[in-house]
């Protein structure tokens, strides 16, 4: 079943479908950041994950199970590192408190036509096409089955330290994923488990708990999980080997860009005071031909400046009517378009406000929200702080409010 035999269109084709769990934190990587969105070669991991399956004929769907809090930001990424066509493909869903509850929501999402449903780590980058095709031609054969490795280490039974006995591994696998399964059996698998309370950490083990036969197929030692900073490594080197991030992923080689934006609007009354996409309470607003939302022309300063695409004024003139009170978010949308066309995206911004009063503390984590969300990133990849001039200048005199923002593209398309 080598995907140049056959497209999605063919009759005798397999319908399978994805679903990508990758809803977990990885506290064991040490990490503030979810592991599926920590980089990898330059790339996150997570895309690393999706190329195959996205590029993979048999395949016409891929759910990726997300956090809750990063849902938006996460579908975002995503989608800045695909073309628009395979955007069609992607769906997603919010995880749940363990991987079953993701799997089930993922599986929810699933179109019906889907008849074969693989199940893979966000974690796990180095699967192949090869190991793919396998798990499929199973599923369609025997109905459910795993991709493994047989057990060559020596495996010792411990307690508190002391061995008990060495465990023979002549018939011993380890587990790795894809798992596809049949749909039907994969949703008989979960009624059973619903009704009967029991979890599991793989798809396998639900189904051998309601009776239903798993046979294994052959994995890769190379298709590790990354679980720890050293797997980082090791996966790093996995690719660097095989050339994996230029020959099979479309992914340039690694770029940075920096770019310096800085904007002032004066303060005047009967206007709206708009600072990163949040309208802040106070008795004066910032004049401008848009919404004069200094903070974020700061910040599409800075993108097209890296980007070596002008300012916002080559883009966005004041002469034009169009731009007349725009909603400056929907502006730096319009950048963000630009910058990945050009494949490159944000790896992180720093952004200083220049503000005597109001006080904008409470307000700094929704504008860093709504900007991450805008530009396709996770929220900790956006830095916002305020500051004041100790009553010195135009913004010390309460004049008007500045912003400078520094920034960092990477290649990453």
């Amino acid at each position: 079943m080598a995907s140049s035999q056959g497209t999605k269109n063919e009759a005798s084709s397999p319908s399978a479908g994805a679903i990508i769990p990758a809803a977990g934190f990885g506290t064991r990587m040490e990490s503030e950041t979810p592991k599926q969105f920590l980089e990898l070669a330059g790339v996150p991991i997570l895309i690393h994950t999706l190329r195959v399956f996205l590029s993979h004929p048999y395949i016409s769907s891929v759910v990726v199970v997300l956090p809750a809090e990063h849902l938006q930001s996460g579908r975002q990424q995503v989608f800045s590192f695909f073309d628009s066509d395979q955007h069609q493909q992607l769906l997603f869903a919010t995880g749940g408190v363990t991987r079953q509850e993701s799997v089930r929501n993922g599986l929810a999402v699933l179109p019906q036509s889907i008849d074969i449903v693989l199940v893979h780590d966000g974690a796990r980058p180095m699967v192949t096409e090869g190991i793919v095709d396998r798990c499929i031609r199973g599923a369609v054969e025997l109905g459910a089955v795993i991709a493994a490795v047989p057990v060559k280490d020596t495996l010792k039974r411990v307690d508190n330290s002391l061995i008990l006995e060495t465990v023979d591994r002549s018939d011993l696998w380890q587990a790795q994923t894809p798992q596809a399964i049949q749909r039907r059996l994969l949703e008989h698998g979960y009624e059973h488990a619903t009704a009967s309370g029991f979890t599991a950490t793989d798809e396998a083990s639900i189904l051998e708990h309601a009776g239903i036969p798993v046979a294994v197929v052959e994995g890769s030692e190379a298709n590790i999980k990354i679980t720890r900073p050293a797997d980082l490594t090791i996966a790093a080197g996995l690719m660097a080997q095989n050339n994996l991030p230029q020959s099979n992923t479309g992914i340039k080689k690694n770029q940075m860009k920096i770019g310096h934006g800085y904007d002032v609007h004066q303060l005047v009354e009967r206007r709206k005071l708009i600072l990163g996409g949040v309208e802040i309470p106070y008795k004066l607003g910032l004049a401008g031909h848009s919404d004069a939302d200094v903070l974020t022309h700061a910040l599409m300063d800075a993108i097209l400046g890296a980007s070596g695409l002008g300012d916002i004024g080559r883009h966005f003139p004041d002469s034009d009517a169009q731009y007349r009170g725009a909603d400056s978010l929907k502006l730096l949308a319009v950048v963000m378009k630009l910058v990945h066309e050009k494949g490159l995206r944000i790896s992180n911004a720093d952004i200083t406000i220049i503000c005597q009063q109001p006080k904008l503390a409470p307000y700094l984590a929704i504008m860093q929200t709504r900007l991450a969300e805008v530009c396709a990133i996770l929220p900790e990849q956006i830095n916002i702080k305020a500051t004041t001039t100790e009553k010195l200048g135009f913004a010390g005199r309460g004049e008007g409010i500045a912003a400078h923002a520094v920034l960092l593209l990477q290649s990453g398309k």
